[in-house]
């Protein structure tokens, strides 16, 4: 009974780490792909600007994701048997899926408020005007 367990609790945790590491890889490609227009647009025009930071976001989303999706393995109930093992493993893929959901608007926040400060007019430099009296004559 107790190597069952022990069985069901593996498998759990293979099935859990594949599905969430393969959700975390179509997502991070999904926004790479899809968000480099919107970065390009944020970082007016600049591409490769725009570039570097999707791929640095990139990194960043797998770190974070795959960090935390490491960490939440050992958390929870243990699984007795397949009933428990689904609904374990539902729980926490579905944590997952809200964790990289969250991160997805935060980084849409981020970046919508970059782009809306990009687009504000900016002041005109000020205008230097000379004062008469204040300069010192040239001596040759």
């Amino acid at each position: 009974m107790i190597m069952n367990a022990m069985l069901t609790t593996t498998w759990t945790y293979v099935v859990y780490l594949a599905t969430s590491v393969a959700l975390t890889i179509w997502v991070a490609r999904t926004l790479h792909k899809n968000g480099r227009v919107f970065l390009v647009d944020s970082f007016l025009g600049n591409t490769v600007l725009a570039d570097s930071v999707n791929h640095l976001l990139v990194v960043g989303f797998y770190l974070v994701n795959i960090g935390f999706v490491t960490l939440a393995l050992k958390y929870g109930d243990k699984p007795t048997d397949a009933q428990t093992a689904l609904e374990i493993l539902s729980s926490k893929v579905g944590l997952v899926l809200m964790m990289l959901g969250a991160m997805h608007f935060f980084n849409l926040f981020v970046f919508s408020k970059m782009r809306r400060r990009a687009l504000q007019p900016k002041p005109a430099p000020p205008v230097m005007v000379p004062t008469p009296g204040l300069a010192k004559p040239l001596h040759g």
